[in-house]
């Protein structure tokens, strides 16, 4: 594994705290856990073909985005066959070896789940799973759930990836990437068991150095209904993680889609909490859980298409782009909108919201209700 010793291990509370005020501006920086300040628009890696061109476009968006003071990146072992991870990796080397940033004021957040091709598609998926995953032990085939996999072993062959992957020492969070995808075809019961041994291991990564804090990122399982197939509660998780660890656990945040049209993790009332079933982001709240929302701009899909209407209830000089992260990182209860930037031209129009303020709660209702 190629990691530096000679640098800082992970992000400290103290040098995020330094970088807020080093580029101070009202309301981007925000607390996260653990005594972290992170800004309220990270960049996400998720989109993109696996060649060397999107590695040179997602390099240069990232150099622009910790230029401008962003400290927020977030990826995924099976993002782009684990070309986003390695970029990742070689940018920030590249940022901290010219003395711009320093590894203590960056949080790096990664995934593991899905299982995750080398850089490429091979020629034969099937046999390369198999010679890769299986053969060697890592992963018995019973432990494979349409491509996904929470299994002890597989985690921490995946977490050592990871690490490999970004040049760190330490992993500021790591998300068990989309597990509710289980659940309908395993049940709640084995489900539950996969999960307290997923998270098991998970508190071992942190007892060793290898990670900070861990949690869930999930597309469906939060903002489904109660019933659903694969819905999943705030409550399981936050509880597994207790039975693991008790009220030492390092279970920290979740990650979810929010924008202006997905909006369950704010509008649906369909997570357990104290006085019966309340939105995720309050529940959340109540807990001391981090709410990431990730496809803030749904990929793109809300940018030509909101309505005139929409727009006059926004800063007449923002873009679409803009107004769709400004509604998302001013919504009550969440910590950071997470979109995808791998050009410049990207990272240098949704930082600019960096001089402006989130909106008023009275402003951000006014869309919400619209």
């Amino acid at each position: 594994m190629s990691i530096s010793t000679a640098s800082p291990l992970a992000a400290t509370p103290a040098k995020t705290a330094a970088l807020a005020v080093r580029y101070a501006a009202s309301g981007f920086y925000r607390p996260a856990w653990d005594g972290l300040n992170v800004a309220n628009i990270g960049l996400g890696t998720y989109l993109g073909d696996p060649d060397a061109s999107t590695d040179a476009r997602y390099t240069a968006a990232l150099g622009r985005y910790l230029e401008l003071g962003g400290n927020l990146i977030d990826s995924a072992s099976n993002y782009r066959f684990q070309r986003s991870e390695r970029t990742i990796g070689a940018a920030l080397q590249a940022a901290i070896a010219a003395g711009r940033v320093s590894r203590d004021e960056i949080v790096l957040c990664t995934k593991g789940g899905y299982l995750s091709f080398d850089g490429d598609w091979p020629a034969d998926p099937d046999a390369w799973v198999r010679e890769t995953f299986i053969d060697t032990g890592i992963v018995q085939p019973d432990d494979i759930v349409d491509g996904h996999c929470m299994a002890p072993a597989y985690l921490r062959h995946q977490i050592a990836q990871s690490r490999a992957n970004l040049r760190v020492d330490c992993v500021d969070l790591y998300y068990l990437h989309n597990p509710e995808g289980q659940i309908p075809a395993i049940g709640a019961d084995l489900f539950r068991e996969r999960l307290r041994e997923a998270f098991a291991t998970l508190e071992v990564a942190v007892a060793q150095g290898q990670l900070c804090a861990y949690g869930a990122a999930t597309w469906n399982g939060l903002r489904a209904a109660p019933g659903a197939p694969d819905y999943l509660s705030l409550r399981t998780l936050i509880d597994t993680a207790r039975d693991v660890a008790g009220d030492r656990h390092h279970f920290r945040a979740v990650q979810l889609p929010l924008n202006l049209r997905m909006l369950e993790a704010v509008a649906a009332r369909n997570q357990p909490g104290p006085a019966g079933l309340a939105a995720l982001v309050q529940v959340a709240a109540e807990s001391n859980i981090a709410v990431m929302a990730s496809a803030s701009l749904l990929q793109s899909q809300v940018i030509g298409r909101l309505p005139e209407t929409l727009r006059a209830k926004f800063e007449p000089a923002l873009t679409d782009a803009q107004r769709g992260l400004q509604f998302v990182r001013s919504a009550p209860g969440i910590t950071a909108a997470l979109v995808g930037m791998s050009r410049v031209e990207h990272v240098t129009e949704n930082m600019a919201l960096h001089a402006l303020p989130p909106m008023s709660t009275a402003s951000w209702r006014a869309v919400f209700q619209r």
